[in-house]
């Protein structure tokens, strides 16, 4: 614990509280959900590498959100397996709490960026198909991308710095399994309306400015896809939007209610689920959505399976 009027140079995470079985539990349950995290979003990057059916921006964007997957999950959750190893507390230095921050929140940034770009390409390619391939070209599906990894990384430096500047003096144990937000400023002694109330509108500008342009382009892929006169020209068509529309669903529910709100200082217990929910389950859940419902992904996973067997076999 912290004397009143110092700051932290280092900081304890509280991780989960329980028993040493429940601990141990966790611990499984947890490196299950990553190795297959990995593995699965692994896949789909290197199949839509080597894979030529796979060429075209809406697998380009994929591809990256898978990456952006990988990245976020294992921000967090080597830290957060290391510590149900350990007993007590997890300690963690100041250098190394901003710069998971950092990473943490900027790749989420990242994502939603990315995620507003694919609904925007998939209203392109279900309401304008014939020029799909002259919008939706290489050059724009590169700068889409370039121009979603620059915005995340260069939009949370301010929050960041903002964060860190303020004076830890209450305590330095986070209540949580990685160095959240909310819970760092509640450990601060400064005033923290001003920089929560910024904040608050930064997450809403994130959120809304990536879901506004989703929430249209759904409005119109879903009026012209109730156009269609054969039931299975509409099921094909919903098809090829059916895996991003639930991703946007899941992510974007996720974060509504763990940023969006005025109060950053929120209770330990619900930032907890909802960060898992975000940094395990989420990125868990992606290949699977990605591939269970979209055959020329699985054609692509059956033909490979069948290259290595055959590899192996000779």
């Amino acid at each position: 614990m912290l004397a009143n009027h110092s700051s932290a140079t280092e900081f304890y995470l509280l991780g989960f509280p329980g028993s040493k079985e429940l601990h141990r539990l966790l611990f499984a349950t947890f490196f299950f959900f990553y190795s297959v995290t990995l593995m699965g979003n692994t896949v789909i990057i290197v199949i839509v590498c080597v894979d030529k059916r796979l060429r075209s921006p809406m697998y380009f964007f994929l591809g990256h959100l898978s990456a952006l997957e990988i990245l976020v999950t294992t921000i967090i959750v080597p830290v957060m397996l290391w510590g149900l190893l350990l007993p007590g507390m997890q300690t963690i230095s100041l250098a190394a709490c901003v710069t998971q921050l950092f990473l943490y929140l900027s790749l989420g940034t990242t994502e939603f960026a990315l995620l507003g770009a694919m609904a925007v390409d998939r209203y392109v390619a279900v309401c304008n198909p014939l020029r799909y391939s002259i919008i939706m070209n290489n050059r724009t599906c590169l700068w889409v991308v370039v121009v979603s990894w620059m915005f995340g990384f260069l939009f949370q430096i301010w929050p960041v710095y903002a964060t860190f500047q303020l004076t830890f003096c209450k305590s330095n144990v986070v209540n949580n399994f990685f160095c959240d937000r909310g819970q760092l400023l509640k450990l601060s002694c400064n005033n923290t309306v001003f920089i929560e109330f910024i904040l608050f509108l930064m997450a809403v500008f994130v959120l809304f400015g990536s879901l506004i342009p989703t929430i249209i382009s759904y409005t119109y892929i879903i009026s012209t896809i109730l156009k269609i006169p054969s039931a299975s020209g509409r099921r094909k068509a919903f098809s090829t939007c059916a895996s991003h529309f639930t991703c946007v669903i899941i992510g974007y529910g996720s974060c509504l209610f763990l940023y969006v709100k005025p109060k950053q200082t929120q209770a330990s217990d619900y930032n907890r689920v909802v960060s898992l929910m975000v940094s395990v389950v989420t990125p868990f859940l992606n290949p699977f959505i990605f591939t269970l419902r979209n055959d020329k992904v699985i054609e692509a996973l059956r033909d490979g399976a069948k290259r290595c067997c055959h590899l192996f076999s000779n």
